[in-house]
């Protein structure tokens, strides 16, 4: 007497079980990809494929005649290279040290703020110019920095964020029994928030990413608020923003306790 095979479509237990299993995949289909979403209200989609590739997460183009909605202010246009402003010359470091000389009374002769002012020595940079440039083009709004910037050519921005970034960068290195705030450290995954360090880390940051270690606590807060409140906006593609807006008041305020810790 021989067994029969219990995975075998002979076995019509076996090929009831394949069955209703395929049923329940191709419902399930339908009504994710079909069914749900011509059924959400105030969607307009040309057809079943329109609806499914919604419903998969696919980028739809607009319809013709559909106004595109755009930001009422400007952003930044600087196109980061991870690459770019690297082994500056002598002499572009020697032209910023003399344009920065107008920097001194809110920066620092060295760099170094005592105006709660962001502190520029050994700062990265690509974060100075692209900072400059959105200054000059009014894509980051300030009262001070509008002025100073109007007559710098790209060069001169250039010059400058050569000779801070050659400047020497004083750590504040945090006290042994100074704990890391989970929002910098793990950051919140449910909120859609990623650690502070996975940009602004000190073995390694994201290109345009600015160094926080030793920056006044005024000044960080009172960025992080701005971020929030969308006051400022040249944050590219609004990364900052959407991380702001979904910290607390108490996370905003430990973040900037932490990275402004001086000795």
């Amino acid at each position: 007497m021989t067994r029969e095979r219990i995975a075998s479509f002979r076995n019509p237990w076996f090929t009831a079980s394949v069955a209703i299993t395929a049923a329940i995949a191709i419902v399930a289909a339908i009504v994710g990809f079909v069914w749900l979403p011509l059924a959400h209200p105030g969607e307009q989609f040309k057809g079943v494929w329109d609806a499914i590739c919604s419903a998969a997460g696919l980028v739809r183009n607009a319809a013709s005649g559909t106004q595109i909605v755009r930001p009422d202010f400007l952003t930044t246009s600087v196109e980061i290279d991870p690459q770019m402003l690297q082994g500056a010359s002598a002499e572009s470091i020697g032209r910023g040290a003399t344009l920065a000389l107008r920097c001194t009374m809110c920066h620092g002769a060295r760099g170094l703020s005592q105006a709660d002012t962001p502190n520029l020595a050994g700062q990265y940079p690509v974060t100075i110019y692209k900072e400059l440039v959105d200054f000059k083009t009014g894509a980051r709004a300030s009262a001070v920095m509008a002025p100073l910037v109007t007559d710098l050519s790209d060069a001169d921005m250039r010059d400058l964020a050569a000779y801070y970034a050659y400047l020497p960068r004083v750590l504040a290195p945090h006290s042994a029994a100074s704990e890391t705030p989970h929002i910098i450290a793990g950051g919140a995954p449910l909120r859609g928030i990623a650690p502070c360090g996975a940009c602004h880390g000190e073995v390694d940051s994201k290109a345009s990413a600015a160094w926080l270690e030793g920056q006044p606590v005024i000044y960080l807060r009172t960025q992080l608020e701005a971020f929030a409140t969308g006051a400022r906006h040249n944050d590219i593609g609004e990364q900052m923003r959407n991380i702001a807006r979904r910290m607390t008041g108490e996370e905003i305020d430990a973040a900037s306790r932490y990275y402004a810790d001086r000795p």
